[in-house]
């Protein structure tokens, strides 16, 4: 097989006759290593890198009877031998070996085989060899690059094209075999190469005995996790559900101050007029207490002209807006009254103060601004009762439903609680704030089941008293654990340890000691007329069916023993009561501060 001269020349006529027109010419550093200078082979070695070597461009085969020619060196090819090619690889590689081993800073030469494919079965076979020595010796030099004159000289002489395919391939596995041995022996050269297995059977396999086969999208937690863990999970529900009893009871206690401690003080008051015969200045509590006083009669009066069971049909018989979402807008109303009553009435508490301390050149206009706030008052606390009597008729309507209208209304007012509150951002004086709203809600709806049951007195017909404690029991338990779930996450996205809500209710035992009279913004602020109005307009019909036939003067007699009866009740329980919140409260404190001595 012959190939036809195109302008091209081989690999290994060009490579044998540069190498042969050096030696003669006696200026290649490779033949002549004792008359160059080391400067000179580094800078002509360097400017040959830069340019970069360039292999000729290999001649196309015109026809198999025609032999390679070169242009310009016009060299045949000699037959081309494989064991002389193999042998003398051999010899190259195992001279370059030792010569390694002896001089360590010399690095490895590499020889890179390529093959092209021309016109079909015509193949032609290109070497080139390049040193990598680097400065160490001259000796060490000499014999590389001698060694790679050699398997230059001996590739060009024994070239025959014939031959081609059965040399390839023995030279690419010599060659191959070579390069993993390199590789292995130096495998820090290109870094770790891992083999990647595609394989859908040892995958499984490999996911299957892995271990934790979530261990890609979830880290492994520590102490620190466990401990939010069981924070979000026991703890902070647990003091939320303490803080928000003793807070219940809290407003209880105000609650029940309003119908007992109250009356009480102006009843004193009038009877020490009445003995005395002098009038004198009230003080500022008798002028609150007096202005408390007219407010609550003003709105039991008020609510006593409105016919809840016409409000009960118009709630319950509309069908544009279903029940639950006429009691969450009553609920929003409910809110928007006690953060605007709290203002109100420390606005008249004020205005008493500053009547009964005021000259007498400034009496007039203290009445005058006393007497408004006093209408102020008497409103916002009428339109605050209508809201509370219409939530509790809108509950008594779920309740008595039996289209799962409490349910609906339970998930609905709840989960939109969560929603409101829970994904906000909140500070622990927020907290602190939201923690004290639910203490009054809680209250509240104590009022509300407590007007269900004054209906279902009056009203129901049957056994009712298991389904209502069924009710009752459904109501609580859903506002405790939307309670529990709401804070307990709060406290989880805003980072807010359980020890926060101890010193909430820490603060609160201060607040029913009368220990911080100088902090009142941490204070639980409820006010109870409202609720009072609400529920003394419920008991009323109660206590009028308790109340026997007869002439007029013997049923006022009945209604000022009931009054009596209940007034002591609620006295008694009044005292019970504030002595136990008292102890408790006395205790939290010294233990809370023999705790932080013990940490001190």
């Amino acid at each position: 097989m012959s190939l036809r001269s195109g302008g091209r020349q081989l690999s290994f006529e060009l490579l044998a006759g540069d190498l042969t027109a050096d030696d003669a010419d006696d200026t290649s550093p490779r033949s002549l290593p004792d008359t160059t200078s080391d400067g000179q082979r580094r800078r002509r070695r360097r400017s040959k890198r830069k340019r970069g070597f360039r292999s000729p461009p290999i001649e196309e085969a015109a026809s198999e009877g025609e032999q390679p020619r070169g242009e310009g060196k016009g060299d045949a090819a000699a037959p081309f031998r494989v064991p002389d090619l193999r042998s003398s690889a051999e010899t190259v590689r195992e001279s370059s070996e030792a010569e390694r081993s002896a001089a360590s800073c010399v690095t490895y030469v590499g020889v890179e085989l390529r093959q092209r494919s021309i016109s079909g079965s015509a193949r032609v076979v290109a070497a080139s060899a390049e040193d990598g020595t680097s400065s160490c010796g001259s000796s060490t030099r000499e014999s590389a690059a001698t060694a790679a004159v050699a398997l230059a000289d001996v590739a060009a002489a024994a070239w025959r094209p014939e031959a081609n395919g059965g040399v390839k391939k023995k030279l690419e596995k010599e060659e191959s075999l070579d390069w993993e041995k390199y590789m292995k022996e130096n495998s820090t050269i290109l870094g770790e190469v891992e083999r990647l297995d595609n394989s859908p059977l040892r995958y499984f396999l490999g996911e299957l005995y892995g271990g934790n086969s979530l261990r890609s999208t979830i880290a492994v937690g520590n102490e620190k996790k466990r401990q939010r863990v069981y924070n979000t999970m026991f703890h902070v529900p647990w003091r939320c559900e303490r803080l928000i009893v003793a807070g219940f009871f809290v407003c209880l206690d105000s609650f029940l101050s309003l119908l007992t401690i109250m009356p009480a003080r102006i009843v004193v008051t009038i009877w020490r007029l009445l003995k005395t015969r002098k009038f004198l200045r009230p003080n500022a509590a008798d002028l609150s207490d007096y202005g408390c006083f007219i407010v609550l009669a003003l709105g039991v009066a008020s609510l006593q002209m409105i016919d809840i069971s016409l409000i009960y049909h118009v709630i319950r018989g509309q069908g544009t807006i279903k029940l639950y979402v006429v009691y969450n807008v009553l609920e929003i109303f409910d809110k928007l009254c006690q953060s605007f009553g709290e203002d109100v009435l420390q606005v008249l508490f004020n205005s008493a103060q500053g009547l009964s301390t005021c000259s007498t050149d400034n009496v007039t206009f203290e009445l005058m601004r006393f007497l408004l706030d006093e209408a102020i008052a008497v409103v916002l606390i009428l339109v605050h009762s209508f809201v509370l009597l219409a939530q509790a008729i809108t509950l008594s309507a779920c309740i008595i439903a039996h289209n799962n209208a409490l349910l609906a209304l339970l998930v609905s007012n709840n989960f939109a609680e969560i929603k409101s509150n829970v994904f906000k951002r909140v500070s622990k004086e927020n907290l602190h704030n939201l923690v004290y709203y639910d203490i009054i809600e809680r209250f509240h709806i104590t009022a509300f089941l407590l007007f269900v049951l004054a209906q279902n007195i009056l009203e129901a017909e049957g056994p009712w008293f298991d389904s209502f404690l069924i009710n009752a029991s459904l109501v609580f338990l859903c506002e405790v654990l939307i309670d529990a779930i709401k804070h307990s996450f709060l406290a989880k996205f805003n980072e807010i340890k359980p020890v926060a809500y101890s010193e909430f209710l820490e603060d609160l035992c201060k607040q029913i000691l009368n220990d911080k009279p100088d902090d009142r913004q941490k204070d639980l602020t409820f006010i109870p007329l409202a609720p009072a109005c609400v529920v003394i307009r419920v008991l009323t019909p109660v206590y009028a069916t308790l109340l026997p036939a007869g002439p007029f003067i013997w049923r006022i007699f009945w209604i000022l023993l009931w009054s009596v009866l209940t007034y002591f009740m609620l006295a008694i329980f009044k005292i019970l009561v504030g002595l136990i919140l008292r102890c408790l409260a006395n205790w939290y404190v010294n233990l809370r501060l023999k705790r932080k001595q013990h940490v001190d």
